[in-house]
């Protein structure tokens, strides 16, 4: 209860942030999932955030997040913005 109290007291704020991450790591995989271009990308990611195995040594990892003024954000999230901003139960 107390912590519902303290999340109502303390509302977080929101932005618009440009992300850029740059991962390199070696893995071992399958040579055929290795080729379907379109889930190769879900693939790695998912890859990279199940954790370091004994399948995936990192090489290289960089990570960047700018806060951009709101109206370079495209018009819907601009509005989803808006609507989170206005909204009492934001998450």
């Amino acid at each position: 209860m107390k912590h519902d109290l303290e999340y109502q007291l303390c509302k977080p704020e929101v932005g618009v942030y440009e992300c850029e991450i740059h991962l390199k790591f070696r893995m071992i995989e399958e040579k055929d999932a290795m080729g379907d271009r379109e889930s190769l990308l879900e693939m790695l990611i998912d890859a990279f955030s199940s954790g370091i195995d004994d399948y995936m040594e990192p090489i290289q990892i960089s990570v960047d997040a700018q806060e951009v003024p709101d109206v370079e954000a495209s018009p819907q999230m601009r509005r989803r913005l808006i609507r989170l901003r206005n909204s009492k139960d934001m998450i």
